[in-house]
């Protein structure tokens, strides 16, 4: 199957959206929890988080268009100045994929979807308790995307909680952590690792 750029623009929204949010193929799947000035908590899912550097440590992800509905979070975090992201498991990856639905302002997703508020280390934002491998993230910038209206919010981590049996030979394993990947909209996967490999140096690159 071929698609130039005529036949994508002539999909349809729901086939346009499921192809194009499936190019790029699994990404991490994270719920990102926050709280308003007026102390309403709210928990949404993602799988935009992208790693945009160590030294200072920021995360990015991409925030849709905000309207009445949508937009909860990157609202509170423009107001509290923090937020929380927390991997998702198989155990509650029903449960966080329920928090995409289009809830009210006064309407924790928490109680909805029956996961637990937790605060660590007098962190203002909401960590999923649920969740063994989770991060407290400094608001630090939001930069417009003006071809579709979405925003890349960019945080840095100030909190960093992460299973013991998770770090394996000085890396983290997301398949001992049971870390899920996203595809598309709806599609969950576990991860699975393949293999480890040395730093890349020219000069030892196998003979494959």
């Amino acid at each position: 199957m071929h698609y130039d750029k005529k036949s994508i623009d002539q999909l349809d929204r729901v086939t346009r959206l499921k192809i194009i949010n499936s190019v790029t193929g699994v990404k991490p799947g994270n719920l990102i929890g926050t709280v308003s000035e007026n102390g309403y908590t709210n928990l949404a899912i993602f799988s935009s988080i992208v790693h945009l550097g160590s030294n200072p440590s920021l995360l990015g992800f991409i925030s849709r268009p905000q309207t009445e509905e949508v937009g909860h979070t990157l609202r509170n975090i423009q107001q509290t100045g923090c937020y929380t992201i927390n991997h998702i498991h198989p155990k509650f990856a029903e449960k966080a994929h329920y928090t995409s639905a289009k809830f009210p302002n006064d309407v924790s997703e928490f109680d909805a979807c029956e996961l637990s508020e937790s605060y660590i280390n007098n962190f203002k934002a909401p960590f999923v308790k649920e969740s063994v491998f989770k991060m407290g993230l400094r608001f630090k910038e939001a930069i417009d995307i003006k071809l579709n209206g979405t925003v890349l919010v960019i945080g840095e981590i100030e909190e960093i909680i992460i299973p013991g049996n998770a770090f394996v030979n000085g890396d983290i394993d997301l398949e001992e952590s049971e870390g899920v990947g996203i595809s598309g909209l709806n599609t969950y996967y576990s991860l699975k690792k393949i293999g480890s490999y040395p730093y890349a140096r020219l000069n030892e690159i196998p003979n494959f």
